[in-house]
């Protein structure tokens, strides 16, 4: 379950960090990403066609996390939750502060998840852009 947690807590984090900077302005490059609100912006990338490179890179994505996850539970491989094998040189050397890092990761997982939920509701109950003002 932590494994499941850990990756959608990362996952929100960074989809609620891109949806406000999204209705703050900040866009891509490209006449098909301007003027798109947060809300149509789904719908009008699939029209556009942008959807199935995007899916395909998430797809290679979950393959591996797939793959990692079964050779972890037959140990075949040495992997704790979460684990992708990149990233760690940013760990905190101390034990202590690595188990402390970790927590703060899952907290603030936690925390994403409530607030990319919150988001999208209030998105579109009231059709406008953050902050709902």
């Amino acid at each position: 379950c932590r494994e499941a947690e850990l990756k959608h807590g990362r996952v929100c984090m960074l989809a609620t960090v891109g949806w406000i900077a999204t209705d703050s302005g900040l866009r891509f490059a490209g006449d098909m990403f301007q003027n798109v609100s947060t809300i149509e912006a789904h719908n009008k990338m699939l029209e556009a066609g942008v959807m199935a490179p995007l899916l395909a890179g998430v797809a290679v994505v979950e393959l591996y996390g797939g793959w990692l996850t079964l050779n972890g539970f037959e140990e075949r491989i040495k992997r704790e939750a979460g684990d992708f094998f990149i990233g760690k040189q940013v760990l905190p050397k101390d034990p202590e502060q690595e188990r402390l890092m970790r927590l703060k990761e899952i907290e603030n997982g936690r925390l994403a998840m409530l607030a990319f939920s919150g988001i999208c509701t209030q998105a579109v109950l009231t059709n406008s852009a953050w902050p709902f003002l």
